[in-house]
């Protein structure tokens, strides 16, 4: 496998490039996250609100969801001047200081809202996934808000344009000696300390994040009119969601927001609006391969992530050790089935050898995909794969090796044998 992996930085093998790039996101499980799974229950603890784009709006909306007494307010925004550019070119947001003050006082007002922060590598020194520094919101919103917590998710992207897909997270991380949490984990020790605790305690550096489901953002007009699903998963709608501007006329009944987790985020212009600012690919995504576009919004991300806590809903990995034994155990075992068939029926060898590589291949697969769908286990077992592929020409190459080395070793026995006889 080393040596394949260095032929093929010579780009011997380019003409597989395209279906390459198409499957290095996939994963077994993406099947049974897009296909198997049964539509989840609608998650009635979370409720999520489209983040207006003013900030006089923002805080006319948390107004609005503060009289109806909600237990928590997640905002996945900022509110700080990047660099720490405070001028009005740099800085547009600035220039509304009515805005600002209106905004610092409904959060202060709500009392239970939880703020987004940002985890940041400064020095060049450290390891490319840890941090040593983090940024806050203006001190005239962080200071108001009952916690902050750090939005970052785990994927792939250089940079915020660049394609990202989001399959973990980080709950927790040790910036210069402080606890910093997740943005789901903050609102979620508001809401339920109790099953916070029994989350931290599984102490993962990183959590598979169990998706059920998304929101019903559709235009139904457009819909109707295509005469097509529009939705970007197979499954129904996870969460409640409310658009801004029907936040802001008051047009939401009350029971759908009081004693529950309102989560405020990014989710387009309106509902139905094509962006990709703050937009993922998921396991959910209906194309599991060779994706086109992003299904879920950063703030959705979050709301499952919730979910997963508030549930107790976990999905459980295998460790490095238990994969290392698995892929040596089948190593073994189907040498041993082959020296078995090499010895009885020496003639069916080659052709048995390449079913039972076929078999255990597809076995494997199929076994990944129903324990992840029916269990929550994730069983990476791709160096099982691995080994389940180069056992059999590994094999012939050893059987070769062996049946020349005895030859040889052989014919000097047979030499040395008569020399002793004729000096005898």
């Amino acid at each position: 496998m080393w040596a394949f992996a260095g032929l093929t930085s010579y780009r011997l093998f380019s003409a597989f490039d395209p279906i390459s790039q198409a499957l290095q996101d996939f994963e077994l499980t993406d099947y049974a996250f897009s296909k198997l799974r049964p539509d989840p229950l609608v998650e009635e603890k979370i409720v999520i609100v489209n983040l207006a784009l003013s900030r006089r709006d923002m805080a006319r909306q948390i107004q609005i969801i503060s009289q109806y007494k909600p237990r928590v307010i997640g905002i996945d925004s900022y509110f700080n001047c990047e660099g720490n550019l405070y001028d009005s070119i740099n800085c547009p947001a600035l220039m509304d200081t009515l805005g600002n003050l209106l905004l610092s006082s409904a959060i202060e007002d709500a009392g239970n809202v939880v703020l987004v922060s940002k985890l940041l590598q400064k020095s060049s020194t450290i390891e490319i996934d840890q941090y040593d520094s983090i940024e806050y919101s203006d001190s005239m919103f962080k200071d108001h808000a009952k916690a902050n917590s750090f939005a970052n998710l785990v994927t792939e992207a250089d940079y915020q344009e660049d394609v990202k897909l989001c399959r973990k997270f980080i709950p927790k991380v040790s910036v210069n000696g402080k606890d910093e949490y997740a943005f789901a984990v903050g609102m979620a020790m508001i809401y339920d300390s109790m099953k916070v605790k029994n989350f931290l305690a599984r102490d993962n550096e990183e959590e598979v994040v169990n998706y059920r489901g998304n929101v019903e953002m559709q235009d139904v007009r457009l819909k109707s009119l295509l005469k097509k699903d529009l939705s970007s998963t197979n499954f129904s709608a996870l969460f409640y969601a409310i658009d801004w501007d029907d936040l802001l006329e008051e047009d939401v009944a009350k029971d759908l927001i009081t004693d529950k987790i309102v989560i405020m985020g990014f989710m387009g212009d309106y509902f139905g609006d094509p962006s990709w600012n703050d937009k993922y690919f998921t396991p959910i995504n209906k194309k599991v391969a060779g994706r086109a576009n992003p299904d879920m919004f950063g703030v959705v991300v979050h709301a499952n992530i919730l979910a997963m806590i508030l549930n107790e809903d976990y999905i459980n990995e295998l460790t490095d050790l238990q994969k290392y034994l698995i892929a040596f155990l089948v190593c073994m075992l189907t040498v041993a089935l082959f020296i078995l068939i090499d010895k009885k029926i020496p003639a069916w060898f080659d052709a048995l050898s390449v079913i039972i590589q076929v078999v255990q291949i597809i076995a494997l697969s199929l076994l990944t995909v129903e324990i992840f769908a029916n269990f929550s286990i994730k069983l990476d077992l791709s160096l099982t794969l691995g080994v389940s592929a180069l056992v059999g020409p590994a094999y012939d190459i050893f059987k070769s090796f062996q049946n020349e080395v005895t030859k040889r070793l052989t014919k000097r026995r047979a030499r040395v044998l008569n020399q002793k006889s004729e000096l005898a």
